[in-house]
């Protein structure tokens, strides 16, 4: 059998971060991305007095307590993320900026930014895709939070390190259809339960017969607050009624 261009393109270059492929890919880092296509589905939006969270935490078995999956995490208390990929990968992030964002209050007696927690995500992820002997985060995060001035930002970090900007955006295997229906019905001038209850309704119409309140986690930032809180399932089942 002869070996087809693919066949060659990846033959011993998907075995080393550091090596380029003859057409100018590292294969490592789009395996990295293609494990985060293959996870449940995280959503978030900035609407005009806060920022959402949603995501499916996809429960595996029906013995596990859903309490104890986390797909969702609090940075600081104007600040969170959701994840889709590997979540022990999203663990050593959050650990990180948490750290980050302690040691920046102690120091300065002042919150960090969003940003500033993005860029530290994206360097370490960045560096990760140029040293030998390791291995791309395979996770992306949406991250998201009210500044001092009352501004809502959300970001969007890639497995590789590079970050956007977003008013709404969608991570994991629902990416293409959740997204699509984001750029249909979001509207910038939504409430924050407005965009709760859009996001939960969006989702519910992919996962459609596999929606239930205890598989999804909801949250948001209200900008008056600036304080991280949850929606347990009765406030979920209540949204998408």
């Amino acid at each position: 059998m002869q070996p087809t261009k693919q066949m060659i393109d990846k033959m011993g270059y998907d075995r080393s971060i550091t090596m380029f492929s003859p057409d100018g890919r590292l294969l490592q880092v789009e395996y990295a991305k293609k494990s985060v296509r293959q996870a449940p589905t995280g959503l978030a939006m900035a609407c005009k007095d806060g920022v959402v969270f949603i995501s499916d935490k996809y429960l595996i078995s029906k013995l596990i307590v859903p309490e104890a999956v986390e797909k969702m995490f609090k940075v600081d208390d104007h600040i969170a993320l959701t994840a889709a990929g590997l979540i022990a990968d999203a663990r050593v992030l959050v650990d990180r900026v948490q750290l980050r964002a302690q040691q920046h209050t102690v120091t300065y007696d002042s919150k960090i930014d969003i940003l500033s927690v993005v860029k530290e995500i994206s360097d370490l992820k960045q560096i990760c895709t140029q040293s030998a002997g390791l291995r791309p985060f395979g996770v992306s995060l949406l991250v998201g939070g009210v500044e001092e001035d009352g501004t809502v930002k959300l970001y969007l970090t890639e497995p590789y390190g590079l970050y956007f900007q977003y008013q709404a955006a969608a991570i994991g295997e629902g990416e293409t259809e959740v997204q699509a229906q984001l750029e249909k019905r979001y509207k910038p001038s939504m409430t924050v339960q407005e965009g709760l209850k859009l996001g939960l309704n969006i989702l519910k119409d992919y996962l459609k017969s596999d929606f239930n309140a205890n598989r999804v986690d909801a949250a948001f930032i209200n900008k008056e607050t600036r304080k991280f809180t949850k929606l347990d399932d009765d406030e979920i089942k209540r949204l998408v009624k």
